[in-house]
């Protein structure tokens, strides 16, 4: 090989090797986070469609840090998204993950487990939350491959080593956790995460702000969950869609003000014999222009709610 064939051929090495490196420098670059509340991290998920190709980062995500351990809450929609989310970790502190907390069982809050699991944390969720994983592994597979490792396998999608029936403490050092856990509501399996110093509530998606509430446990069960959260002091809550508040009552209220007026139209129509391909027409529209993907998500919470109030 002449000394400019060598030359070219070398340089091509580097520059591939450069490209090579930056693309390594990107697939681990640390999520932005924001720091909410004394040591309680969050990466604020996008309000885009599950079609979108940044579909596996809607979903607040992130971490509570406290004097010996991190527990990270959810952990985004895919493995990439998790892993991301692990460098913003290490970006912040040195000690160790000891918990991954999932609030649910949806796709877009529990695909980035596997991300962490080099770091042999005890996960935890729902006590119901380990059976509507087993349930849901193989459709995860099936639906979010790209989403998942090559090649996409079950073994990737982590469920609960611990199940939470009530109400559960952990201590981080210095920083007590209080996980509770619901009946069926947003999912058939929900929990909150508060963190007692700050008085700071991590929702998961028993709280939507912006983005319309999406249904896919029980209607008559998440008001009642709403009630219930209603009574919280909390200084600020974190909900799993949209931006944080310090007005949970007020939050909460708005979301149950749509999901109490699925309910009644609902129930109203059911009544007069109006079938459900006409309700889901004709329910809600005066609050469309109130939350963001209303056309995508809403005729699906219509057939939801009918299906669970036509046996009353």
């Amino acid at each position: 090989m002449s000394l400019v064939r060598r030359r070219l051929f070398h340089g091509m090495l580097l520059l591939l090797s450069g490209w090579l490196a930056a693309g390594a420098v990107a697939a681990d670059a640390a999520l932005a986070v924001q720091e909410v509340a004394p040591g309680n991290y969050v990466h604020f998920g996008k309000h885009v469609t599950f079609e979108d190709p940044q579909h596996d980062d809607i979903a607040n995500i992130g971490f509570i840090v406290g004097g010996k351990c991190v527990a990270v809450v959810d952990t985004g929609g895919s493995i990439k998204i998790g892993r991301q989310l692990r460098e913003a970790v290490r970006e912040k502190t040195r000690l160790p993950v000891c918990y991954v907390i999932n609030t649910h069982v949806h796709v877009d809050h529990v695909l980035g487990n596997y991300a962490f699991k080099d770091d042999k944390p005890i996960f935890i969720g729902n006590a119901a939350l380990a059976e509507a994983m087993r349930a849901n592994r193989e459709f995860f597979v099936k639906n979010y491959p790209e989403d998942l490792g090559v090649p996409p396998s079950p073994d990737q999608v982590i469920g609960p080593d611990q199940g939470v029936e009530k109400t559960l403490e952990l201590d981080l050092g210095g920083k007590r956790l209080l996980l509770t856990s619901y009946p069926k509501a947003h999912s058939s399996a929900d929990l909150t995460v508060l963190d007692e110093d700050t008085n700071t509530l991590w929702t998961g998606d028993l709280l939507f702000r912006e983005r319309i509430p999406s249904l896919d446990g029980s209607v008559l069960g998440w008001l009642k969950v709403i009630d219930d959260l209603k009574r919280e002091k909390v200084k600020l809550a974190i909900p799993g869609h949209g931006s944080v508040t310090n007005d949970l009552v007020g939050a909460l209220d708005q979301e149950r003000g749509y999901l109490q007026m699925l309910v009644d139209q609902v129930r109203g129509m059911i009544k007069q014999g109006v079938p459900m391909e006409v309700a889901m027409t004709q329910v809600g529209m005066p609050q469309a222009m109130k939350w963001q993907l209303w056309e995508q998500h809403h005729r699906r919470n219509v057939i939801r709610v009918f299906h669970e109030l036509e046996w009353e």
